[in-house]
């Protein structure tokens, strides 16, 4: 039975998970905070009673006669609150009347709306002062609110210590807060869930473009990743496929032609003028070399060599000591070692036959490794004729040769730069190549940096 279309792993799924996350751990800080924050966890003040509390003791207060009015105040008292009159000209009373009174304080302003009476929030450390009567009352550690009555007397309201919240406006913005380190730890958490199978599909693509040989990703990520995995997997079967049966058919073209090309050879070996046997001979060599050279070209070894982590710079100078041991000086500058990810022997191709070219068709070629801001590049330099700049944009095309500036009784089908080319692409770089204002040519080799690991 195939279960339901909600229950599976889909973008849509972990998108609504991670909304229900989001308001579960808000929840989740909320009720930790209203458990484990003690008397802060309480309701503000203006909504916690008090206030109303305030008003009924002063209406009742008010209405009393002035002989029991102390004796009602202390009868309200309570351990948490004490209740205390003061005579219209007592000491405490001057010390209160002569208080400013706090009119923009929203506890104050809820009160006098309530009692329609002078209402303060004396600041009873200011207030206190030795000598005073009503010292003893203005205890610095109490919370005081007084409301004066219409005879000018005063009921005092006196909280030892906090037993209301705090204020709304505050609450608001630890909620706040508690909402944004719920939002922050949930889009952490769903982008790496979300990010994970994407990087690893971007890096299993580019491992493709160098590797068309790469096992296939595995299918993991929701349901929509998983489907694009499916077809890049089926896409890179196809491709392989695809490789195979074409280097299966040149292989087989290849031994073809040279049956027909030896018997050739072998009749040529009848013709009895010296120069027509020799043309014949130059042509046929030159159909054995075209076919080889397009052979090796289609087929690519290099794509059948894996890729391992290899000194890139002792490659270069392997190629400097190789030409040198044919009595040809070649400059090798750079770092002495720099590991690279990537395929050793294919650019070793890649670097050899470049040096190759600058040997035969100029002089004094130099081999540079830079490491740039955002790439490793290979300079091949030499001080030949250089390109002419209408063949520039054809020099990397299969089988085109500068005819102006090459020699062509060299050899070579022109394809060495199309292969340096489709090599260093499949390692994700660039090749370009131009002409030195001092003369000579430059040929660039640009490696992506990313696969860069110094030793």
């Amino acid at each position: 039975m195939k279960p339901p279309s909600w229950l599976n792993d889909t973008i849509a799924r972990r998108f609504a998970l991670s909304a229900m996350l989001t308001v579960g751990v808000t929840l989740v800080l909320v009720f930790l905070f209203n458990r484990l924050a003690g008397v802060w966890a309480s309701e503000p003040l203006e909504r916690s009673g008090l206030l109303d509390e305030v008003a009924d003791v002063v209406r009742m207060i008010e209405a009393a006669p002035p002989s029991i009015r102390a004796t009602l105040a202390s009868a309200a008292s309570s351990h948490a609150k004490r209740i205390e009159w003061a005579a219209a000209g007592s000491e405490l009373a001057r010390i209160l009347a002569t208080t400013c009174s706090k009119q923009g304080d929203r506890v104050v302003r809820i009160v006098t709306a309530s009692t329609h009476h002078r209402v303060v929030e004396p600041d009873v450390r200011s207030e206190s002062r030795p000598g005073d009567s009503g010292r003893q009352l203005l205890n610095p550690s109490e919370h005081v609110l007084a409301v004066q009555l219409l005879d000018g007397s005063w009921v005092v309201f006196a909280a030892p210590s906090r037993i209301w919240g705090l204020s709304q406006p505050i609450r608001w913005a630890i909620w706040l807060v508690f909402l944004g380190i719920a939002i922050s730890s949930t889009t952490v958490l769903a982008a790496r869930q979300f990010a994970g199978p994407v990087k690893h599909l971007a890096a299993a693509v580019r491992g493709f473009g160098v590797n068309p040989s790469a096992s296939p990703i595995p299918e993991t990520g929701p349901r929509e990743l998983r489907e694009v995995i499916r077809t890049f997997n089926e896409m890179q079967a196809q491709i392989r496929r695809f490789i195979s049966h074409r280097t299966m058919m040149l292989a087989a073209i290849s031994h073809d032609l040279r049956t027909p090309l030896t018997r050739m050879r072998l009749r040529g070996e009848l013709i009895e003028d010296p120069m027509q046997q020799a043309r014949l001979f130059r042509d046929v060599d030159e159909m054995q070399a075209m076919v080889d050279g397009a052979l090796a070209f289609f087929r690519d070894d290099a794509e059948q060599e894996s890729t391992t982590q290899f000194d890139l710079a002792n490659v270069l100078m392997t190629i400097a000591n190789d030409f040198a041991d044919q009595s040809v000086e070649v400059v090798y500058s750079g770092p002495s070692h720099m590991s690279y990810q990537g395929r050793p022997f294919a650019l070793k191709r890649v670097f050899t036959n470049l040096v190759e070219n600058a040997v035969k068709y100029a002089s004094a070629p130099e081999i540079h490794l830079e490491h740039g801001a955002h790439a490793l590049e290979v300079v091949i330099l030499d001080h030949g004729p250089g390109i002419p700049p209408d063949a520039m944009a054809n020099v990397f095309l299969p089988y085109f040769r500068v005819e102006k500036s090459r020699n062509r009784n060299t050899g070579g089908v022109g394809l060495g730069l199309t292969v340096a080319q489709a090599i260093v692409q499949a390692h994700g770089g660039t090749i370009s190549l131009q002409n030195r204002p001092a003369g000579g040519l430059e040929v660039r080799a640009t490696l992506p940096l990313d696969t860069l690991r110094p030793i």
